[in-house]
């Protein structure tokens, strides 16, 4: 147990950077390490040699896991064993000096009966568990103590085994949907995909979600004004395993698809974009993820057509819910929500870095072998558009048009086979512990001796003591005189 102890101390210590530095794979925040990278050039790379970056799978966290879930099983199952043989042990012999322990009485019993199968049925009514000899009773109470203590120890071993089981078989993925888009749960669909080391990613739960709609709403006036107050989406989804359906989700209420779970982690806007080419082609068409930058739900975004024509053209932009006036001309908003949307437009020709086989993100542009659109002035092209209006681009590029919003919702999709097994320990380990804690354990003893005097004691396996009454209550039922006065009976 000592060692078991050390051990659980170790993980709780080791467990401390995971909680402190950003970790890779979680779905909330997928770029965290690549910005703690950025802030910290010099730091990271050492950290990461240590795989602070990735602690709970880190080779020293997953062997002190192991270490203690070795230990816990050595000391737990012996430990066991001994609690059930002593919850189903008969009440022991009454000890040689009975007059040592708790609430000692002594004497003659005058009435014309038998003291100890008296004792029997007063014991046997007041529940406790009677075993009864030639000359006299043992009883005990309180046994569901040490049940309690088993179901604790054991409940202990099996959450270790459950959260085991959930970092090996289970993953993590995040996915950002627009309002009218489905996702097929198939390991290509993911933005982001974390499998444990032995996840059947080819055994996914057969499903396909869709988005219908996403509502937000924020606070209008006062000091907490913008402030976040609902936000739901409504899905629909199509499963093998429990049909179709329809659900609203919302923080803290997720949608549970026979075990795996579509968590809302995130929304903002997506606006809807036709960019033709200088030949008149559409090049990219359909709503363009912009992400939040700040509260206000400033969001950036980037636009790729690598197939437009006479040249591979890019835009890079920023939409504003409700647009104000900012520095450099372009702008901020004011507000969450859309009261006056506009999107502003930067424009980029050249290789977009798509034909190499490196991969990259939507979200951003390599910028290495690109020229940025100029004006009629020289200066860096830029526009600013409202919902329904189309631009054209310098030197017979293309036009944009800025077409409406969308929203989109960004989802947590979990599944975890360790989760429900841990669910059950971790209740049966806190009434286990409540019952070891509450439950009093007691034995009382009712001895006939040699020269015709019962006595009767009790003896607390707990902190709780033996309640005198109830040892004054088993006295004054057999007939035996009150505590002090025994001797004084038996001169008599």
């Amino acid at each position: 147990m000592r060692t078991a102890i050390v051990l659980l101390v170790l993980l709780a210590l080791t467990a401390v950077p995971g909680s402190l530095l950003p970790q890779r794979g979680v779905a909330s925040d997928p770029a965290a390490v690549a910005n703690f990278y950025r802030a910290n050039p010099d730091l990271a790379p050492w950290l990461d040699r240590m795989s602070l970056f990735n602690v709970y799978s880190a080779p020293w966290f997953a062997a002190v896991y192991v270490l203690l879930l070795v230990s816990m099983t050595g000391c737990v199952v012996p430990r066991s064993a001994q609690l059930w043989r002593e919850y189903r042990a008969a009440p022991p012999p009454s000890p040689r000096h009975l007059s040592r322990e708790t609430g000692h009485h002594r004497g003659l019993v005058a009435r014309p009966h038998d003291p100890l199968a008296v004792a029997a049925a007063h014991l046997r009514d007041r529940r406790f568990l009677v075993t009864r000899t030639s000359n006299e009773v043992r009883a005990e109470k309180g046994r569901l103590r040490e049940l309690g203590n088993l179901a604790f120890h054991l409940s202990l071993l099996v959450l270790l085994f459950g959260i085991a089981g959930g970092k090996l078989f289970g993953y993590e993925g995040r996915v950002a949907l627009v309002e009218g888009t489905t996702f097929a749960n198939v390991s290509s669909s993911y933005d982001a995909l974390t499998p444990a080391p032995w996840a059947d990613l080819a055994g996914l739960e057969p499903l396909e979600l869709t988005l219908n709609d996403f509502a937000a709403e924020f606070e209008t006036e006062g000091a907490r004004f913008g402030e976040p107050r609902k936000f739901e989406a409504a899905v629909s989804y199509d499963s093998a395993e429990e049909g179709d359906g329809s659900f609203t989700i919302r923080p803290n209420r997720p949608l549970d698809i026979n075990g795996t779970k579509f968590f809302l982690t995130g929304h903002g806007y997506a606006p809807e974009l036709t960019v033709r080419d200088g030949n008149g082609d559409v090049a990219v068409s359909g709503p363009i993820i912009f992400l939040p930058v700040d509260p206000a739900f400033t969001s950036d975004g980037v636009v790729k057509a690598p197939d437009a024509r006479p040249t591979s053209l890019a835009l890079r932009g920023l939409f504003l819910p409700t647009a104000v006036d900012g520095p450099d001309g372009m702008g901020v908003s004011a507000y969450p929500d859309q009261v006056n949307p506009i999107v502003q437009f930067m424009a980029y020709t050249g290789d977009l870095g798509l034909d190499d086989g490196t991969a990259q993100s939507v979200f951003e542009l390599d910028f290495t072998d690109l020229d940025q659109v100029l004006d009629a002035d020289g200066k860096p092209w830029r526009v600013s558009l409202a919902p329904g209006q189309t631009v054209r681009l310098p030197d017979g590029l293309g036009s944009v048009t800025f077409d409406g919003v969308s929203r989109f919702a960004n989802f947590q999709i979990a599944r975890d086979p360790g989760k429900e097994v841990s669910l059950a320990a971790a209740i049966l380990l806190m009434l286990g512990l409540t019952a070891s804690l509450a439950i009093p354990r007691r034995r009382i003893w009712v001895r006939r001796n040699d020269d015709g005097t019962v006595e009767l004691a009790g003896r607390s396996l707990s902190r709780r003591p033996v309640p005198p009454g109830e040892l004054h209550d088993l006295a004054t039922t057999i007939g035996l005189p009150p505590a002090g006065a025994g001797q004084n009976k038996e001169e008599e």
